[in-house]
């Protein structure tokens, strides 16, 4: 038990620095979404260093089952999962929306989100080694827990206050926002050179991409690909190393079946915990939605038939 536990070190810890060297190199600009993720490395590292206290057999029956276990769950989950979620979506409203959030609501739902999280689930460490028990929802008096325990529901306001705010400035910002531009981050990567928020069909015309950083490295009269099928769906496949055009690919058209297909799964796989009739309704179901979904196209058949002709 130590041993595989503590293993799982050496994973997080690569990926940790893989995430400092990343922003190490480049210039940080100290907006909400950064703020989300540096709150994400301090969390996560916390819950990761709690982990490794649980991994020590001699401590963890001490603490098993006790809201140390709780408060190191959290710090993980929440530190490594919803922060970035913030984050993210303070990213790329911009993109969304075509408007810029208030930056200084962002900062404020910022602070009370950290600190909010941090005044809930830190004293339950303490808790913890009090020999508070999870899962139970009253104990005793005396045991000396009220106190923590207030605190901790006090930090669970916060945090909804912090959500309250997030929403009202989204809320806010999506009508009367600054206008954000295609690029507001000044971001490489292509989604960022087209429109905000993207028309349906993203690129007008397929861009050419002329080396890593796609935006920055545009020439000024970027070339695009032509030639490109409008009777079906095809994506034009690049090279890995250098990005070069390689192959055509033609992508499947769109259809139900596959919806169709995991619902029927889902009745299979669900329903046959209560009843085992339920696997087999399910499989015959799954059975009818892959060959209506396999199933030859009249469309198909026709282009198939005309290139064969033409040939």
């Amino acid at each position: 038990f130590t041993a595989a536990s503590i293993m799982i070190v050496i994973p997080t810890a690569v990926q940790m620095f893989c995430w400092i060297a990343t922003i190490w190199t480049g210039k940080l600009r100290i907006a909400t979404p950064v703020l989300f993720v540096i709150a994400f490395f301090v969390t996560f590292t916390v819950g990761g260093m709690t982990g490794i206290m649980l991994a020590s057999v001699p401590l963890d029956w001490q603490i098993h089952d006790t809201m140390f276990v709780v408060a190191h769950l959290h710090y993980v989950l929440i530190g490594g999962s919803v922060f970035p979620l913030f984050g993210a979506l303070h990213f790329w409203f911009p993109k969304w929306t075509g408007r810029m959030y208030s930056e200084g609501l962002g900062r404020l739902s910022f602070w009370l989100v950290f600190i909010g999280f941090n005044v809930v689930f830190f004293p339950m460490h303490i808790l913890g080694l009090y020999g508070m028990p999870r899962r139970v929802y009253t104990y005793q008096a005396g045991l000396h827990w009220e106190t923590l325990n207030k605190v901790a529901s006090a930090g669970a306001g916060l945090i909804a206050l912090a959500v309250l705010t997030m929403l009202i400035n989204f809320a806010i910002s999506r009508r009367s926002g600054a206008v954000a531009g295609p690029n507001p981050w000044n971001a490489d990567t292509l989604e960022w050179w087209i429109a905000s928020p993207p028309p349906s069909y993203d690129f007008l015309h397929i861009p050419v991409v002329s080396g890593p950083n796609a935006v920055w490295d545009a020439a000024p009269n970027q070339p695009y690909v032509t030639g490109m099928s409008f009777e079906k769906r095809e994506v034009l496949v690049t090279k890995v190393l250098d990005a070069e055009p390689d192959h055509r690919e033609e992508l499947p058209r769109h259809s139900i079946w596959p919806f169709v297909l995991a619902v029927a799964s889902t009745i299979g796989l669900i329903g046959s915990i209560f009843y085992a009739w339920f696997f087999t309704i399910g499989l015959i179901l799954a059975g009818i939605a892959g060959i209506c979904w396999f199933w030859p196209k009249r469309e198909d058949i026709r282009h198939q038939l005309a290139l064969e002709g033409r040939a």
